[in-house]
Order: C-alpha cells, then structure tokens, then sequence
C-alpha cells in the first residue's frame, strides 16, 4: 500500500504583537516581531496563524491545527518584523476578532511562509483584480512595479476605499457598493469591457471571493493566458465560514 503524500511542513515562527494600526473601520494593520521568519520574494506570500476556539494556540498543537491564512504584507529581515493585515467583521470568526482587541505583547504561531506568485517586469499590462481580502498582496506588487509600469487595479469593495500609492501608468478602480447587493459577476462584467487583447503580454493576478473569480475565469481562458501569465484563486467564499471553505477546495464546488 502506498502512503498518501503528506505536505512538508513549513516552518513555524512565534509572532509578538508590537503596535495595531487601524487602515480603514474595516481593516487593522498588525506589527510583529518575528525573529527568525524566512524571508520570501513573492507578493503573495502569506503565513498561517494558528488557533483554537479560546485564541492563538502556542504549544501542545494538535495533529491538524485550526488556521487562517493571512498574506504577507511586509518583511524587513533587518529588523525582523512582519506586518499583516486583517479584514475585520465584528466578532465573528477566530483570527479578526482578535487582531482587533490583542495588546502589544500578546503572541501568536505562524506557519509559513508560503506563495509563488509576483509581478513579472517584462509584461506590457499588468491587471490585479481583487476585494478587501487581496489588498494586502495588491499593494505589494504595485511596490515592486518599476516606474514605467501600465496597469490596472479593480477592486469590489463593500464600504471603504484604500489609499493605494501606484506608478503613474497604473489605474485604480475601487468600486464601492456601500448598501446595494454583493454581486460575483460585478469584477467580471468590469474586466470584460477593457481591450486585454490590445494590451500585448497580459499579466493577471485575480484573487477574491470564489463566486467572482469563478465568473472571471472565462474571460481570462478567451484570452489564451498561459499559467505563467494566470494567477487566480479564491481566497474566500460568501456563506462559508474558513474552515468550510479550506474543505470545499478539494470539491468540484471549490475549483476555479
């Protein structure tokens, strides 16, 4: 009998809180300490916190630990800190709600990094798509942009804009639905307007809410990009708590 392949495991860094900075009333901005985090060069780079039902779990982890994956907003290996940003929707879930009330000091396990994806300097139009939960990685691909970069920026977003800082030749479209209906097809029917096929080597990073990228999918398949080219996921599903969403993922529900 063969043994089922097991993922290696990454390796584990023990975060410290150092200061919270509030974004927007949606989204808190986390300093840690990190001494010893890998350092990634990937713009989508994310870790895994650990918890359980009572918070952050340090030690004594179970076989199959509780997670909520976070992207990487920042990491200065000089100094040794990691900062991620968190949405936040009052008190539901694990990870949100505590990176809204921790204290500097208070601790937390990461596991990672992981990630592979980051702008490539050599395409012609570079179209990041998204929702409040890909801002993070967003933002640090327009920071790597050489100045001369063209682009486009869309992002769904529910109640507040972001203050995105962009090379000049980067538009940014932040559609705000306030009280109207959350809608998957709204990011598809925006990307299907734009000329992509004018726009010589087309680089795609579109990652959001399951429905919306499933809606963007065909267009991005008529445009003939090829996986190098093509990178789309969900990072989240409207109705799912995480943990329901992190097991749909390996069901014909959860493929994009």
């Amino acid at each position: 009998m063969t043994e089922a392949r097991r993922r290696p495991d990454r390796p584990k860094t023990l975060l410290t809180v150092r200061g919270r900075e509030w974004i927007n009333p949606a989204m808190a901005r986390l300093t840690f300490d990190a001494p010893g985090f890998t350092p990634t060069e990937f713009t989508d780079a994310y870790v895994k916190l650990i918890f359980d039902d009572e918070g952050p779990v340090l030690e004594d982890l179970p076989e199959r630990p509780t997670t909520r994956t976070y992207t990487v907003r920042s990491h200065d290996p000089a100094t040794e800190r990691l900062v991620l940003d968190f949405v936040i929707h009052g008190d539901a879930g694990l990870a949100a709600p505590w990176a809204a009330r921790c204290e500097p000091g208070d601790q937390v396990l990461a596991q990672g990094p992981g990630g592979k994806w980051g702008p490539a300097p050599e395409a012609d139009f570079l179209l990041l798509v998204g929702d409040e939960s890909s801002v993070p990685a967003i933002e640090g691909a327009l920071e790597r942009l050489d100045d001369d970069a063209r682009g486009l920026v869309i992002l769904d977003l529910h109640e507040h804009a972001f203050d995105l800082t962009a090379p000049a030749g980067i538009e940014i479209r932040q559609l705000v639905r306030g009280d109207g209906p959350y809608r998957e097809e709204r990011l598809a029917e925006e990307v299907a307007t734009l000329p992509l096929a004018e726009f010589g080597d087309v680089q795609v990073f579109a990652h959001g809410e399951r429905g919306a990228m499933k809606a963007l999918r065909p267009i991005f398949r008529e445009l003939g990009l090829s996986p190098e080219r093509l990178s789309i996921s969900g990072y989240w599903a409207l109705g799912r708590v995480e943990d329901e969403f992190q097991a749909e993922k390996r069901t014909e529900i959860g493929k994009i």
